[in-house]
């Protein structure tokens, strides 16, 4: 992850995440993933409407894909956090240039559906 901190950086990326956690769970995201980009609080989701990321389904969230990423995650000795949210929600990754312009709009079909970090970074060097 350090090395996907650092390509960004070196483009002069500003990185925010959104979650739509209450302040208590955001405050733990934080200190649990050792986050060190800006955590805006979306409470309402008018953000996630916006951006089409609604709700995913059972199959979503506990497919296939979902138990891989998961496999993946603690072969690399990764502990797996215990969701204290809405397990639901779609989430995604949204890159905007400087002028506004969505670069990026990717909706997650489930919690392990990101773009690459080199796709992201292409996206950029465009």
């Amino acid at each position: 992850m350090r090395e996907a901190e650092d390509e960004l950086a070196k483009r002069n990326v500003a990185v925010a995440v959104v979650t739509f956690e209450n302040d208590f769970f955001a405050r733990q995201y934080v200190a649990d993933t050792r986050l060190t980009w800006p955590l805006l609080i979306d409470a309402d989701r008018k953000l996630y409407r916006g951006y089409g990321m609604l709700a995913a389904s059972f199959w979503d969230i506990w497919g296939l894909k979902s138990w891989q990423a998961y496999l993946r995650a603690l072969l690399r000795g990764e502990k797996l956090r215990h969701s204290q949210g809405d397990i639901y929600q779609r989430g995604g990754d949204v890159l905007i240039d400087p002028a506004g312009i969505v670069r990026l709009h990717h909706i997650g079909e489930g919690p392990a559906d990101r773009p690459a970090v080199e796709t992201i970074l292409r996206r950029i060097d465009r």
